[in-house]
């Protein structure tokens, strides 16, 4: 894993580019220790994977080596590695390219965003092995839609970038993904700090709550936010 850190913009790499970034049991930890690296002078996080492809998916001669006790503990795993993603109180970047695979398209499902190259490609072939896709596919349909989220877990079949993007899998797509991304990690910059993490945390809530109590919840963050300074200048302004 790799921590890169310039101001307030820390970037996390995937870095076994010899196995196309798949996530075996190691990974998944050292993932875990960068994330618990992220304090709170960072704004904005990036999350992205040296080599040819973001992530390949679960390393797949860890998953012909488990057992029904050993795959609950791998699959829990993923879930804290994209659990710990979310509950990143600041705004997270998936930087996208060549190929995101299965647990790897659940990591990226995790960020906040999704910047993706031009020609990524896009599966959750999980069934073709004799597995549910699990964990963090189940933000798949808050993203896509429930039809097109069960046609990528039951057919198996990938999607190209460009589909992603009309299907809301990904925000951005572009053939210069960094200047992509660049502009977008600018955008977040160009927002308020205090602001921005009570945003990701009401989009959070928006998800899981019932409308009313996600109306409710929102009414009172409204109201904490005019105990910060930038908000009372607005008010005056």
């Amino acid at each position: 894993m790799e921590f890169q850190r310039e101001g307030g913009v820390a970037r996390i790499f995937l870095n076994r580019p010899q196995k196309v970034n798949a996530l075996d049991s190691a990974t998944l930890d050292a993932l875990a220790a960068a994330l618990q690296k992220v304090d709170e002078g960072i704004r904005v996080v990036v999350l992205g994977g040296h080599g040819k492809a973001f992530c390949a998916g679960a390393d797949v001669n860890e998953l012909r080596s488990l057992d029904p006790q050993t795959a609950r503990e791998f699959i829990g795993r993923v879930h804290r590695a994209c659990d710990a993603v979310r509950k990143l109180p600041m705004p997270v970047v998936a930087r996208l390219h060549g190929a995101v695979i299965g647990a790897g398209l659940e990591l990226a499902a995790a960020c906040d965003l999704r910047v993706a190259a031009t020609g990524t490609r896009f599966a959750m072939p999980e069934v073709r092995l004799g597995i549910p896709s699990v964990v963090e596919a189940a933000l798949l349909p808050r993203l896509m839609g429930s039809g097109r989220a069960a046609w990528l877990v039951l057919t198996g079949e990938p999607i190209d970038a460009e589909r992603a993007r009309e299907w809301g899998l990904v925000e951005s797509v572009a053939d210069d993904v960094d200047r992509a991304l660049s502009q977008v990690v600018d955008s977040l910059l160009a927002g308020d700090p205090a602001a921005l993490r009570t945003q990701k945390a009401l989009l959070q809530m928006w998800e899981e709550q019932p409308l009313a109590a996600s109306v409710a919840a929102s009414i009172e963050r409204f109201g904490q936010a005019y105990t910060i300074p930038r908000a009372k200048a607005t008010k005056e302004h």
